[in-house]
């Protein structure tokens, strides 16, 4: 009885780690997981700072650059310095977080370094 127990608790303990850990997806695939959190990866095609911005947002567009992009990763400037080193255009990367909906592309707001690997 005590095997079947630990077999249970530990199918459990799998499940529940399964269902926490987010899924991986292409640029492309995000727009379809609105809503979600996932880690989206993808080449950095292009990367802007508009400083002349409220919160100087930094874009980094992956797969295709601006006004075509696929997908944005945000950084606000509050976020820059715990963020830290930036991709470079032309480098894969990828980011984790709540994927959401601005004006039809998909973007997550990156706010710490650990939402960027490559």
């Amino acid at each position: 009885m005590k095997k079947v127990k630990t077999i249970v608790y530990i199918t459990a303990l799998l499940l529940c780690a399964s269902i926490g850990q987010a899924q991986t997806l292409t640029a492309s695939q995000a727009k379809a997981h609105v809503g979600e959190n996932a880690t989206v990866c993808g080449t950095v095609a292009g990367e802007h700072t508009a400083t002349r911005s409220r919160g100087e947002p930094t874009f980094i567009n992956l797969d295709a650059p601006y006004p075509n992009q696929i997908f944005t990763i945000l950084i606000w400037v509050e976020d820059r310095a715990n963020v830290g080193t930036l991709p470079r255009v032309g480098s894969h990367t990828c980011a984790t977080g709540l994927i959401k909906d601005y004006r039809g592309v998909p973007e997550i707001v990156v706010r710490s370094s650990g939402q960027l690997s490559k």
